[in-house]
């Protein structure tokens, strides 16, 4: 009985496992995970998108371009304080992914900018973007909708590693 309760919980533990790959997304020696956004007002203009980007490889490479059909434009943009002042621009040399190091697009920091927005985006709900690396080229991303306002998305439904160490990391 211990050996079939033992094999049972292995394979739910698989299939958590199994999830968790699923919210993740591999493009060369990029590993893309804990994609999010939140959701909007009903006639918002913008919106932010975020993604944790984990480089693999010996070279960097260099997020430069983002595109969705969810706005008009789509950028990838930096939220910094600049003598007391919240400032945020165009990051228009893109975004470099060093080797071997993790950076993290989150509120507050780098970003992705949706501009114009087509339409909300509802809590729940999935935003599809394109990012365009470098070296890896363009991988398909869905965002999840967090709710209203979040911080964080909390990933423990779909893809959180936890706390999973991938090695030397760098959070922007």
């Amino acid at each position: 009985m211990k050996l079939l309760t033992s094999l049972a919980a292995a394979a739910a533990l698989s299939l958590v496992s199994l999830t968790a790959i699923a919210a993740d997304y591999k493009a060369g020696d990029l590993m893309l995970s804990k994609a999010w956004t939140r959701a909007t007002p009903p006639k918002a203009k913008a919106g932010g998108g975020f993604v944790e980007i984990m480089n693999m490889g010996s070279e960097a490479d260099r997020l430069v371009a983002a595109k969705s059909d969810v706005a008009k434009k789509t950028e990838l943009h930096e939220m910094a304080v600049t003598d007391g002042v919240m400032k945020m621009r165009e990051m228009e040399g893109g975004i470099e992914v060093p080797a071997g190091e993790t950076v993290t697009l989150k509120p507050g920091g780098l970003h992705i900018m949706f501009m114009g927005l087509n339409q909300s985006f509802e809590e729940g709900s999935k935003v599809p973007v394109v990012l365009t690396f470098e070296k890896a080229g363009d991988v398909t991303v869905e965002l999840d909708v967090a709710k209203m306002g979040a911080k964080a998305m909390k990933h423990g439904d779909h893809g959180d590693h936890g706390d999973h160490d991938h090695g030397k990391k760098k959070h922007n």
